[in-house]
Parts: C-alpha cells; sequence; structure tokens
C-alpha cells in the first residue's frame, strides 16, 4: 500500500445509482464513527475557534451528508444557549432526505445543489465548514473549494479531514469489516484514508488558494482541523 501519494481512487459513495437504503445505512454508522472516533469533537472545537464570543451564528455544512454533523452543532448551541441558523448543501438528494430527517422541527435548511452553484447573496453564513468531505476531490478542485469557502463567509471557515497514515488505514480496515453492515462503509473509509492528506499537501492547497491566515492542528484520531479566519 503506497501512503506516499493520494489515491485518486473513487469512492463508491460518489456514484449516483446507490440506493436510498445503502446510503441511510451508511450516514447512520458515518454518525457512529463521528461520535466514537472524535470526528464531531474536532467539528465542534473549530466552531468554537472561529464563534468566539458571538450571541448567534449562521453556519453552513458542504457536502453535509445526513447532517449528523450539523445536529451536534445545534445540540452544542442549545446548551449554550446560543442561537444558530444552520444550512446544509449536498448534491446527492438521497443524503438529503436522511438529513431532513434529523430536523423534523425545520431547524435547518437544506440545498440539494453542487456547492459552487449555491449563491447567497447578502445573506452570507458567518462559518462555513466541511467534513470529510474535501477528500473526495483533487488538488486542483480543492484550490477553488477553499476560495468559494473563503468568499462565502462572514467570519471564517473550518475543515475536519482525514490524515493518510498506515495506522488510521488498517485501524479503520479492522474495525469496519468487523462491525459494519454497510458494504459503501468497508470499500469507502480505508479508501478515504487513503484519500487524506499529509500536513505539506494541505499547507501547499492553502497556499495555493492564496490564503494567509490560516491555522492547521492534527487532532485525533488521524484527523486534521484547518482553521481559516477573515481578516477583520
Amino acid at each position: 500500500m503506497d501512503f506516499s501519494v493520494r489515491s485518486t481512487t473513487k469512492e463508491l459513495l460518489d456514484r449516483e445509482d446507490i440506493p436510498f437504503k445503502d446510503i441511510e445505512q451508511n450516514m447512520k454508522e458515518l454518525e457512529i464513527i463521528n461520535t466514537f472516533l472524535g470526528g464531531h469533537r474536532i467539528s465542534l472545537a473549530g466552531l468554537g475557534k472561529l464563534m468566539g464570543n458571538k450571541k448567534a451564528i449562521t453556519v453552513c455544512e458542504i457536502g453535509c451528508g445526513g447532517g449528523d454533523n450539523l445536529k451536534a452543532i445545534e445540540r452544542y448551541c442549545t446548551k449554550k444557549n446560543i442561537p444558530v441558523q444552520l444550512i446544509g448543501i449536498d448534491i446527492n438528494p438521497n443524503c438529503i432526505t436522511v438529513a431532513g430527517s434529523r430536523f423534523k422541527d425545520g431547524n435547518a435548511q437544506f440545498h440539494i445543489s453542487d456547492y459552487r452553484l449555491v449563491d447567497f447573496g447578502d445573506g452570507k453564513p458567518d462559518i462555513v465548514f466541511s467534513s470529510l468531505f474535501c477528500h473526495h476531490f483533487s488538488d486542483k478542485e480543492l484550490v477553488v473549494q477553499l476560495q468559494w469557502m473563503k468568499q462565502n463567509c462572514l467570519v471564517g471557515f473550518f475543515i475536519n479531514d482525514l490524515h493518510r497514515h498506515p495506522m488510521a488505514y488498517y485501524s479503520i480496515k479492522w474495525i469496519t469489516q468487523v462491525f459494519s453492515k454497510s458494504y459503501l462503509v468497508k470499500n469507502d473509509a480505508p479508501l478515504s484514508v487513503l484519500r487524506g492528506f499529509k500536513r505539506k499537501e494541505l499547507e501547499k492547497l492553502l497556499d495555493g488558494a492564496e490564503l494567509k491566515n490560516y491555522w492547521v492542528k492534527w487532532k485525533w484520531a488521524f484527523r486534521w482541523l484547518i482553521i481559516y479566519r477573515n481578516k477583520t
């Protein structure tokens, strides 16, 4: 297994012919992974860094999948008595269906769209973020994505994604083979690690997007938290 370069093999979830029931199972298991392997905790850390002392915020997730990250943010803000408006964007309508089912109270708005086609007009969110989304794209596409995130947030953006490392690969491969009931998770979880990043690769992408006011921090378990703040 070659960990020196990012894999270009596409994940099954990127296909357009996956049945809804299979995507639903995938989204359920991703929530478990995010909960128990620290994914939600990392996203909340990024949110907290950018939110500061704001009394109310609008947060948008691109590639929101089944909406579990947004639900974690909603719970966090409720505990802190912080009014929050949530926006989720995903190109897959089945993912949006799952996400919508988590917010039956209507406390989030969702868009079935390529994130690049969404125009916020004068209503840009305070914070834009993505979680386990960047690794689906090529380096060239990611430079465009980083620039879009910068241009469409008022305060800043954060990214929660994977560190390409042998221990991360073999650990998640074993865990999913033993415990997962989803062929999507069994295939895509280890593959997503191979599509993940080294620190220097992330810094090169951020520099290529002409972003200056950022920092990159390693987080357990084998994740990167990237935070960019607009200059004030």
